[in-house]
């Protein structure tokens, strides 16, 4: 049994459906339910109360764990008791870079070090910029053909979230990835432009990108963040201390199969944009 956190986020209910279709046993952490794949159990937990996390993880083998909590060594420390073997513990590639004055970066590194310090095997993930970020354009794509956004000099070989769960999934399932950290990315380094381009192309839409200024993208994700993480993204974006560029081999290295172009994803979620 495999104990899913995040389990209706982009990358956790990927994850729960590669599970549940090889057959898996699966346990998905969900806050009020919401639709899962037929046979995956749905539990409730907080994870910045360990101790709430019990009944979730009788029984577990393996836990798939998003960063960022209050009490991670707490929740490792209870998977421990419960039985599990092992953690996938989901990162990003910021925390390769040890700036503890980065708030995203120091809760990242915090998570894999108390992954790391679990006495649980321990394999883990930190991907570059999600492709399912680009859902964050919908209200603009549904009120005309312009998107604004922020950071057009900042590159990313932007990942589609179920190639994360599949490098995710091998690792709770099959042996030799251990101790192992796997930085993983998308086939392309795009720019904001370009995947407004292949977006457009896609829907068959003449869409346009118009980049934001460095002042307008403060302001405007000062309205959904604490001000250390609008700092943490521009330290990222504008002040260059991540680059999430590089095209990386490890999905194929990983999985046997390439990772899904941007492109790719873009078909497969049209229909969402419509």
């Amino acid at each position: 049994m495999i104990l899913v956190t995040g389990a209706t986020g982009n990358i956790g209910g990927e994850l729960v459906r590669q599970l549940a279709d090889s057959g898996q046993p699966v346990r998905a952490l969900v806050r009020d339910g919401g639709a899962l794949p037929p046979g995956v159990e749905a539990v409730t937990g907080d994870l910045n109360d360990a101790v709430s996390l019990r009944p979730a993880l009788a029984g577990v083998t393996g836990v798939f764990l998003l960063p960022g909590y209050e009490d991670m060594p707490g929740v490792l420390a209870e998977a421990r008791r419960a039985g599990a073997g092992r953690v996938v513990q989901l990162s990003g590639m910021s925390a390769g870079n040890e700036d503890t004055s980065n708030a995203i970066t120091r809760y990242m590194a915090e998570s894999e070090r108390a992954a790391r310090g679990s006495g649980l095997a321990w394999t883990i993930v930190r991907p570059a910029a999600l492709m399912s970020n680009t859902f964050g354009w919908l209200p603009q794509l549904r009120a005309g053909n312009l998107v604004r956004a922020p950071f057009p000099r900042a590159r990313a070989a932007v990942i589609d979230p179920a190639d994360i769960a599949a490098v995710a999934a091998v690792a709770l399932t099959a042996a030799g990835h251990d101790g192992a950290v796997y930085e993983v990315s998308g086939p392309q380094s795009l720019a904001p432009a370009d995947r407004v381009a292949i977006l457009g192309q896609t829907l068959g839409r003449d869409v346009r990108f118009e980049a934001q200024s460095d002042d307008e993208a403060r302001a405007e994700m000062s309205q959904a963040m604490p001000a250390q993480y609008v700092d943490a993204f521009l330290s990222f974006y504008v002040g260059g201390t991540l680059d999430e560029s590089r095209v990386l081999p490890t999905v194929a290295d990983v999985t046997g199969r390439p990772p899904r172009t941007f492109r790719q994803w873009a078909e497969a979620h049209a229909d969402a944009f419509r």
